[in-house]
């Protein structure tokens, strides 16, 4: 049975256009229902305000198997060895130039249902995946690849992108897309006995669960990103300009929600006061050009869902009561959607959660150091 769709009609100053996305599974080259009655749902905030845009399907264990089979079947008879890696870079290419052709389309969507900012996803996310496709179609007749997850409460781009693998011209069973929770379509990928590789972004914890399963089934491997908690390093003599431009976009960039996102920033002691001065510049900057994703001139949007922003904001709190100094920031903005101001923290100790543990969100830690042995 076919799955439902949704229609949306956007009217701003940077994108005028209607989408319309199906609210289904991927499976097969077809847009079904999940297995398991009655199906449940997935609910899709607006980030921007909070209401709700849309309900998804969600699959469930017996929807992996059926994706699994599908993807086996393809390549048995449709990909892998009996298709030459020049005809598959030549469907990667035309894929690429496809999400080119609806490039503003699903820059909205990231907007929409993300909260990037339109021209960012515009030229950053939808423009990178073009090039990305392209590069990839050129090493087709190589032993090469790469895997990307989108987030269950993130699913428009995705889910619009599957029209356009058909479109492409992509045989049914490569590419299925599942919606579903970790606990569930997670679970059940990570401890299939016919999948052969997995690859998971997420915490520690989850990963660790991830390599139980894997290990508890078909032995299969297992890349784990387990949390990025990445630090920069600015020394006396660093260009101060380029280091706070660079250090500031590395935390702020999406809301600080990106994986190799520089939480923890170490400055030498000869530059930190005028470093500081810089960088609370910047968030002063951007904390006035938050906004809607679709206003020109919005440089610093919402974070993607409200278990995000209270769990960002859960950070924010402990860095207070361990004592941290709040420079800039370190409150919601707005009254409504999920904004919190670009936050940085000063007096950071290496025991306190917001040095030691991934945020994701646009919080900084900036810690003084001496010498390069770290006195």
């Amino acid at each position: 049975m076919a799955a439902g769709s949704f229609t949306h009609t956007f009217d701003t100053p940077l994108y005028k256009g209607a989408s319309t996305i199906n609210t289904g599974l991927f499976i097969n080259g077809q847009w079904v229902l999940p297995a398991e009655v009655p199906h449940a749902t997935i609910d899709i905030t607006n980030p921007s305000d909070g209401k709700h845009i849309v309900s998804i399907f969600e699959g469930g264990a017996s929807d992996v198997d059926k994706a699994v089979d599908a993807a086996l079947q393809a390549y048995r008879t449709v990909w892998g060895l009996k298709c030459p890696g020049a005809v598959r870079g030549r469907f990667l290419n035309k894929l690429a130039d496809l999400i080119e052709a609806n490039q503003d389309e699903l820059a909205a969507l990231e907007a929409f249902g993300v909260g990037k900012n339109f021209e960012g996803a515009r030229t950053g996310d939808v423009g990178g995946s073009v090039s990305m496709l392209r590069y990839f179609a050129g090493w087709a007749d190589k032993v090469q690849g790469k895997t990307i997850e989108p987030s269950e409460v993130t699913p428009l781009t995705a889910l619009r992108l599957a029209d356009l693998v058909n479109e492409a011209g992509i045989p049914p069973g490569v590419i299925n897309i599942v919606n579903g929770y970790g606990k569930t379509v997670g679970a059940a990928i990570a401890s299939h006995m016919k999948i052969a590789k997995v690859t998971f972004t997420g915490s520690t914890f989850v990963g660790r669960e991830v390599m139980h399963a894997a290990c508890a089934s078909n032995l299969k491997p297992v890349t784990l990103e387990l949390g990025g908690k990445n630090p920069t390093i600015i020394f006396d003599d660093a260009n101060l300009e380029q280091a706070i431009k660079w250090a500031s976009l590395a935390i702020f960039h999406n809301a600080g929600q990106v994986c190799v996102a520089g939480s923890r920033i170490f400055v030498q002691a000869g530059i930190y006061d005028q470093f500081l001065t810089g960088m609370t510049a910047i968030a002063t900057k951007l904390e006035r050009a938050t906004g809607d994703p679709f206003t020109l001139g919005t440089q610093h949007g919402p974070l993607v869902s409200q278990a995000q922003y209270d769990r960002v904001m859960s950070y924010i709190e402990s860095g207070k009561a361990d004592g941290a100094h709040v420079l800039s920031g370190g409150a919601r903005h707005g009254e409504v959607g999920y904004f919190i101001q670009p936050t940085i923290f000063t007096d950071v100790k290496p025991d306190m959660k917001i040095f030691r543990e991934e945020i994701f969100g646009p919080v900084a830690a900036v810690l003084k150091f001496t010498t390069e042995e770290g006195t």
